[in-house]
């Protein structure tokens, strides 16, 4: 449950730094919240592998949520656009990591039996 948790704080920091990110070109004292929120992200993810969550799966996970996210508020917050074709690619990229997290666990019952 802890290996989640921190994947979830790790995304959150991430999709934090990346909105300061766009903040910051208004108002520049937003890009410590950037530089907070980019080292928090690494340093969560870090903390993540350490667990033993496979790379593929984490990396997978923590982009595909960062995406979508960082999608979605920018939206709320900035009013930037989110077109049927970006809602199609984010359904398109959960999908994507949801094959990648099924086939790692696929493959790791396959290893316990041999």
């Amino acid at each position: 449950m802890k290996i989640w948790l921190f994947l979830a704080a790790a995304i959150a920091f991430e999709v934090t730094g990346s909105l300061s990110m766009k903040a910051g070109l208004d108002h520049p004292a937003w890009y410590i919240l950037t530089a907070i929120g980019y080292a928090g992200a690494f340093t969560f993810i870090i903390f993540v592998l350490r667990l033993g969550m496979p790379l593929g799966v984490s990396y997978g996970i923590w982009a595909a949520s960062g995406v979508a996210l960082t999608a979605i508020f920018s939206m709320q917050i900035f009013g930037e656009p989110l077109t049927l074709m970006m809602i199609g690619g984010i359904v398109l990229i959960i999908l994507g990591v949801l094959a990648v997290e099924l086939g790692s666990h696929t493959s790791h019952k396959k290893q316990e039996t041999v």
